[in-house]
């Protein structure tokens, strides 16, 4: 079966939702299907990669993003804002509407999509895994002090100023905390000055490509910190948990639901409660409980899961 997707707002460094395409397109192809993706970039292309038939569009950039695109569109900006409407067009549209949390299914539910399916995100839990812990501590960190860890994209949307906050409030408490921001963004000078100016131990790590060092990092992390009030599943998170490493993020998100028991979800611009509930737990139980709770996602049960909405497990059997 032919799956295609098409994606807006994949930049050269993004990082969850370029992970999610691959690996899903990669999980597709493995099954003996044939995943297309359609994204925006710089020029038109089209290419056979490991996730399968990558097509791209030229398309402009969005200002002030650091480098966005977007496929465009001739649509009334105003139709675009009303998201019951255009929510109501898109479940008309198509077969499946699958989200992969409830958060992100409730719009389509309070408007009684009767096609919407619900499947979840997975985790590389071989990459990402508590045995990565070691060296990247010492690199940052001294005796004795506390490593944190912010990892995504430097915009508006995520609010990783929310992380620098957290850290200003933990060492005003007394807290020997430091905090690593893994991710590149139009606001990584805009926090390096802010941090300066503040006196915070901040080290701006920009964008980790190698999976194994970005894996290296978050296990080494006493608590991850994933601030974004608009995510709609959280993968840097998942990662973190997958290395042991517990996750406080924001509760007007959909990470409550992916991180559980395992981290704590903050309400507001200062996480810093999160935090030291986190910390207040025995260390060897709380980064079980993070594990724990990535071993509930992988990437076998999530393409399965995917297949199963399209109906390709269903038209595979039949055949």
């Amino acid at each position: 079966m032919r799956i295609v997707r098409l994606a807006n707002f994949v930049a050269p460094h993004s990082g969850g939702l370029r992970t999610s395409l691959a690996e899903l397109g990669a999980g597709y192809l493995a099954a003996g299907h044939e995943p297309v993706l359609v994204t925006p970039g710089r020029r038109d292309g089209d290419e056979l990669t490991a996730q399968g038939r990558v097509i791209t569009l030229r398309a402009p950039r969005v200002p002030f993003t650091g480098g966005y695109r977007v496929l465009w569109r001739r649509r009334r900006v105003a139709w675009l804002l009303d998201a019951d409407w255009l929510n109501r067009r898109t479940a008309r549209a198509y077969h499946r509407v699958i989200c992969t949390t409830s958060w992100a299914a409730a719009e389509f539910g309070r408007i009684g999509a009767a096609n919407l399916v619900r499947v979840p995100l997975g985790v590389d839990l071989a990459t990402f895994s508590p045995g990565r812990a070691g060296r990247a501590r010492d690199r940052y960190v001294g005796e004795g002090q506390i490593l944190l860890v912010h990892c995504g994209r430097l915009s508006a949307e995520k609010k990783p100023q929310r992380s620098l906050a957290t850290l200003a409030t933990l060492r005003a408490a007394g807290l020997p905390a430091r905090l690593v921001v893994a991710g590149e963004g139009p606001l990584r000078s805009r926090l390096a000055r802010r941090a300066a100016r503040a006196g915070l131990p901040v080290t701006f790590a920009g964008f980790l490509p190698g999976r194994a060092d970005l894996a290296a990092l978050l296990a080494s992390a006493d608590v991850a910190i994933a601030p974004g009030p608009a995510e709609t599943f959280g993968l840097a998170a998942l990662e973190a948990l997958a290395c042991g490493t517990p996750v406080v993020v924001s509760a007007e998100s959909a990470l409550p639901e992916v991180v559980g028991e395992a981290g704590a979800s903050v309400p507001g611009e200062d996480l810093a409660g999160g935090v030291r509930a986190v910390l207040a737990r025995p260390e060897p139980a709380r980064r079980a409980a993070a594990r724990a709770r990535a071993e509930q996602y992988d990437w076998g049960t999530a393409v399965r899961g995917f297949l199963t909405a399209h109906g390709a497990m269903a038209d595979r059997r039949a055949a």
